[in-house]
């Protein structure tokens, strides 16, 4: 596994900073008060499209974590990558699920709740802390949306992901 991109080390650092930092008004100056950029969004790499709106649910297409080059974070937990790394790649793919949400919706204050999200975490077949790394991306949408980021959550242990990816991450959101 690649050595983490600094920006994935701030995001780390970045969690201890308080909801209620002065400014930290919408999901956005939130995010910029812990110094979190999103990401450009990436195109799909298959037949399919990043967000789906169904009446006032928008359904993220599963996402990979990147690196700040644009470069997928690859790994096996267990195997070439820690369950740290692992949390942080979830934590950039969080912030990847966010910039298409934003996209789709103009801004991400039109979020009531955060729904579900589904969790993949690529790991050898004896890993079980599925959950700790997941918690990367669910600490940060509870940063984010406070009590509306709160979810229903599944993390589940996979042989494989696309492109080596050590995480995907899928996500439900309601939306005004």
């Amino acid at each position: 596994m690649r050595p983490l991109p600094c920006f994935l080390f701030t995001l780390a650092l970045a969690a201890a900073i308080p909801a209620g930092a002065a400014g930290a008004e919408t999901p956005e100056t939130r995010l910029a008060a812990r110094g979190l950029k999103l990401p450009p969004v990436s195109a799909p790499i298959a037949n399919y499209v990043p967000a789906v709106r169904a009446g006032n649910l928008v359904f993220l297409a599963g996402h990979i974590p990147r690196d700040a080059a644009g470069k997928v974070i690859t790994g096996k937990v267990g195997q070439n990558a820690t369950p740290e790394q692992a949390n942080a790649a979830a934590q950039a793919t969080a912030l990847a699920l966010l910039a298409t949400l934003k996209q789709e919706i103009g801004e991400l204050g039109r979020v009531k709740r955060v729904v579900r999200v589904g969790g993949f975490v690529n790991a050898v077949d004896t890993f079980t802390a599925q959950p700790q790394v997941m918690n990367g991306c669910s600490d940060l949408l509870v940063a984010v949306f406070g009590e509306r980021g709160k979810h229903a959550r599944a993390a589940l242990g996979v042989a494989s992901l696309p492109a080596g990816a050590v995480v995907e991450i899928e996500m439900v959101i309601e939306v005004d």
